[in-house]
Order: structure tokens, then sequence, then C-alpha cells
């Protein structure tokens, strides 16, 4: 090798070196400039609104330490888009979708929130669990009792099969099998104020529509049929979010005695742009069941939108 080559090898490698030393620089002190601003976390924290210079606002998303770049894309979207919605003054809103597809999922809030009726499909998992367990399919009643829960969201069938599996203590052992952490059974008979959130929600979907369940395939297939014979009258919610009749879903709502205000929540699984989505929105604090309807439904479309739209 001759001098001028070897020179030459040098100077690369040295070059090689500065390169180097300057980015591990500049991600340290990335790193540090993080560190000292306190970056927020984790994911499901509801997002900051700032305002920059030339007035508008723009929305900034809670980022866990380390996330994939689209999942915090994705949440950013989704808070701007939940951010433009023209929501009831007071009223709260929590979302979260999962693309079947991609198997990629975000959303908005953590905050727990009362079922109202969307709690039937719960409980009917819970008993679907109950029989599998036994070695048994449903009973004729029990499958009345379900169909007209699920369908026509029958309240007297819904207390028969809430005392069947065990009220609240039952519903809390089967949601710690499918994997549901922040749910908590109403007290008593109220089923209605069970607690939960649109994460657990999003988790209960999964394991309906989803393999990886301890539901089998047949009492899938039981609770995905009666959520598709949604009766007339009450197929709003996510459904508004699918492009044609592709749906199933189970809505749930409750005027709240104490302060008049309305809870409105759908939780199912649509189609849109040739892709299959799970939906859970929940809201509270809505001065008229249609006011919760339309808050509900527009929160659905902006949740499959920052999926389809950029599919």
């Amino acid at each position: 090798m001759t001098s001028r080559h070897v020179r030459h090898h040098v100077l690369s490698a040295l070059a090689l070196l500065v390169v180097t030393t300057a980015t591990a620089a500049t991600v340290y002190a990335q790193e540090q400039e993080q560190e000292r601003a306190g970056a927020r976390s984790p994911v499901s924290a509801a997002p900051r609104a700032t305002a920059p210079p030339g007035g508008e606002v723009a929305v900034e998303p809670s980022v866990e330490p380390g996330p994939r770049p689209a999942a915090v894309d994705r949440q950013a979207l989704l808070a701007h888009a939940l951010a433009s919605i023209d929501a009831p003054e007071g009223a709260r809103v929590s979302v979260a979708v999962l693309d079947v597809v991609s198997g990629e999922s975000t959303g908005y809030g953590d905050a727990a929130f009362d079922t109202a009726s969307i709690v039937k499909v719960d409980i009917l998992a819970a008993l679907l669990l109950r029989a599998q367990d036994e070695g048994r399919r449903l009973t004729a009643a029990e499958q009345q009792y379900a169909t007209a829960m699920i369908e026509n969201s029958d309240n007297d069938s819904a207390s028969a099969l809430w005392q069947a599996i065990g009220q609240a203590e039952g519903l809390d052992a089967a949601n710690e099998r499918l994997g549901l952490v922040g749910t908590e059974g109403g007290d008593g008979m109220l089923w209605g104020l069970t607690r939960t959130t649109a994460a657990d929600q999003l988790t209960l979907l999964t394991r309906v529509f989803g393999e990886d369940s301890p539901l089998s395939a047949a009492s899938r297939a039981c609770v995905q049929g009666l959520m598709e014979r949604i009766a007339d009258g009450q197929q709003w919610g996510v459904s508004a979010a699918a492009d044609g009749s592709a749906w199933a879903l189970k809505n749930g709502w409750l005027p709240r005695s104490t302060t008049g205000l309305w809870d409105v929540n759908s939780i199912g699984r649509v189609s849109a742009d040739g892709n299959a989505y799970l939906v859970a929105v929940l809201s509270d604090g809505n001065a008229t069941q249609a006011a919760g309807i339309e808050l509900v439904e527009a929160a659905a479309k902006a949740a499959v939108g920052v999926f389809a739209d950029a599919a």
C-alpha cells in the first residue's frame, strides 16, 4: 500500500470517528433535554394542547419512552381529531381503537366510566366462560336471556344473567381471565354502574373477535352473532364509522338521577375502507341522550379515521 493510500484511510477513519462522536453527543443532548423537560407518560394520559405563535391550537400527544413512531403519530392524530369535535360543555369522552389487520392500536383518555348496558357483553362473556368450565352449552333459558339482553338490551334478562354469573364477584373473576384490569362490577344488582375504561373495553372486544381468547370459538361466535343483530332503533354508535352494514355493536345509555346527565357508550367491530376495526367509545356528562349519541358517533369516526385515512 502506498503512503498516499495510507493517508487516505487514516483521514477516512478520523472523519468517521468525528461523525460518530458528534452523533452520540447529539443523542445524549436530546435525551438530557427530554429528561429536563419531564417527558410525559404513559400513552393513555390525556394530550396537552398548546397555542403556538399565530394562535392555532396544536395538540401534543403524551409520549411513552421509546414507542414506535407510528404509534405516537396515531395518538397525535386521534387527539387532534377529537379536539376538533364540537363536544358539549361538561361532557367527557374516552376512546380506544384497534386496526385488526395491522394489530396497531391507540387511544385517548384513561378515566373510568359507568358501563350502562355495554356491560351486557361482559356479562355474556362471563356466562359463556362458566358454561365452558362446566363442559356444557347454554341452556335454552340462558340463550333466550342472552339474545334479549344483547339484541334488544333487555334489562330484566341482564338481571337474570347477572345473578347467574354471581353478580360483581362473578364478573370480576371472569374479567381477570379475560385480561380486563380496570373494570369493577357494580354493587348488588346495579350491573349498569359497573366501572370500566375504554382500554378495557377494547381488550374485551379482542377476546370476543380475536382468536387469542379464553372464550372458545363457539362462544365467540355466539357473542358476535348477537352483536350483529341489534334491534332497530339501537343501531347507532360505533356503527357510524362503518362504510355500510358491516358492523357488530352494543350500546349503553343511562340518565343519572343525581345530575340529570347521560352516560352514553358504544363498543363494537366495524368495517371501513376494506379493513376491520375494534372501537370502544365511553362518554358521560351529556345533557341529553341525543347529544351523547352525537358525541360518541363523532368520536368513533375520528378513531377509525386516524387509520382509514392513511390506508
